[in-house]
This record gives C-alpha cells, sequence and structure tokens, in this order.
C-alpha cells in the first residue's frame, strides 16, 4: 500500500512496492547516484563498469518480483529505491539490504529514510508472520543516520 508524506522540504514523497515497469527508472536514479557518490573515488568507468554489471535490466526486473523492493515517487517519477531480501550467506532467516539510492539532486530531505522504514516495516513482517517475537531492540548508525535495529527469536521445538 502506498504512503505519501510531506518531507522537510514540504514535497509530497509517496513510497510503494516496486514493480517490474519501475526497473528503467530505478537503473536511471542508480546511474545518477552511483556517479555523484563514487566517480571521485573510483572514477567514471569503473562505477559504468558496475553499473553495468550490477543492474541489468532483466536481472531488477526479476529482483522487483521476488523480493522487497521499494520505490519513493514525487510527482509519478521515480526518485529512489531501496531493496532488501535473504541474506544469501545466512539463508532466509537474516535479511539485509542490498542497496538503497536517492537522486543525488534530492539528497538530504529523507526519503532515503523513508525508503529504509518501510524495508523494515516489509522484514519485520515477514519475521513476525512466521512466529518470531521481538526480543531486544537498539539503534546503528547507517549511512549517517541512525536507524532502530532488533532482535528477533522463533523457538525450533
Amino acid at each position: 500500500m502506498p504512503s505519501t508524506r510531506l518531507g522537510p522540504d514540504g514535497v509530497d514523497h509517496t513510497i510503494r512496492a516496486a514493480t517490474p515497469e519501475d526497473a528503467e527508472a530505478v537503473l536511471s536514479v542508480a546511474r545518477g547516484s552511483w556517479h555523484a557518490a563514487y566517480d571521485d573515488i573510483l572514477g567514471e568507468d569503473a562505477v559504468e563498469a558496475v553499473l553495468e554489471d550490477w543492474y541489468q535490466l532483466g536481472d531488477l526486473r526479476a529482483s522487483i518480483g521476488d523480493s522487497t523492493f521499494v520505490v519513493a515517487e514525487h510527482d509519478g517519477t521515480v526518485v529512489g529505491f531501496a531493496h532488501a531480501g535473504p541474506n544469501p550467506d545466512a539463508g532466509d532467516c537474516t535479511y539485509q539490504l542490498y542497496r538503497i539510492y536517492v537522486r543525488p539532486d534530492l539528497w538530504g530531505r529523507a526519503i532515503g529514510g523513508r525508503l529504509l522504514d518501510r524495508v523494515a516495516d516489509a522484514v519485520l513482517s515477514f519475521y513476525e508472520s512466521r512466529g518470531f517475537d521481538r526480543v531486544d531492540a537498539g539503534t546503528v548508525e547507517l549511512a549517517g543516520e541512525t536507524v532502530e535495529e532488533y532482535t528477533y527469536e522463533r523457538s525450533l521445538t
């Protein structure tokens, strides 16, 4: 279900589940964000190589269809995205945030935080729907923001 909220700049941003049709817009956001964040560190050619490897449209469409993938929209345009799913090294009991990016011209407007909150809600619902109980809570620093972190348990007997 989409959620709309005014950001600190007074602009509406809608967070909704991504659809495979969003893949090209997600690639566009990734391209702009990666170049803004990493060109000075990795170089433009290396950034392009990563984008070509990690953001193939067919792979994006498949990821959107089989994992927690949300987008932020403003006036019908995708301006950010977050993607999470099971940690491949830890099985389906541990989720991880694979990627989260917002268009560079919108950095600092709380869109990334809202995307992260939406993914966290989806992941927590996943655990709770499978009989896990929240047994601890704390905070962790992630990309310069303090976010809540939870520990869940379930008896195997």
